[in-house]
């Protein structure tokens, strides 16, 4: 599961709907000003763990590995900023979770091959498998991110319908649970 403090530093990079704001990762989350947080709840307050810790990885697990994950991305996302906020704005979700997502699954693109994952099973910045969903676009267009965020909300709804009792965060946490 990703972390918050991941998100801040993705953040740092998709800056807020309105424009952006030269964040520092010392800098306070309470001092830091509101974003746009979408319809799927409000990552600014979402606690979690941070990355996956095993016996191999405990130098990169935790919170710690999440910040240092989110650092070495944000230069391969950049070039994806304004894209990932069109289709944040387009499916009300916060750019930071598409950014997010980016990072975890791809590394925003940087360890894929014409776009594949290594297995050749999974498509996209976003990772959509081609056994469950048929890819559209290119690996990195426009179209195929409104595809994935469009799965990502999909699943996000069918998490609020099983589950109609848990507020927004929940409902998001419950997708990354998946």
């Amino acid at each position: 599961m990703l972390s918050s403090v991941m998100f801040w530093g993705l953040i740092a990079l998709i800056g807020t709907s309105r424009g952006s704001y030269p964040f520092t990762q010392s800098m306070s989350p309470h001092l830091q000003p509101r974003l746009y947080r979408g319809c799927y709840g409000d990552i600014m307050t979402m606690e979690t763990s941070g990355a996956a810790c095993d016996i191999n990885s405990l130098i990169s697990c935790g919170i710690r590995g999440s910040e240092m994950f989110a650092e070495m991305d944000l230069r391969a996302i950049k070039p994806y900023q304004t894209v990932i906020k069109e289709v944040g704005q387009r499916h009300c979700v916060d750019p930071a979770i598409i950014a997010a997502i980016i990072s975890r699954e791809s590394h925003g693109g940087s360890i894929l091959r014409d776009g594949w994952d290594h297995r050749g099973l999974k498509f996209g910045l976003m990772q959509l498998d081609k056994q469950i969903y048929h890819p559209v676009g290119t690996w990195d267009s426009k179209e195929h991110l409104l595809q994935a965020v469009g799965v990502l909300t999909d699943r996000i709804k069918a998490i609020q319908k099983k589950f109609p009792t848990w507020n927004a965060t929940q409902h998001l946490k419950g997708f990354f649970l998946l």
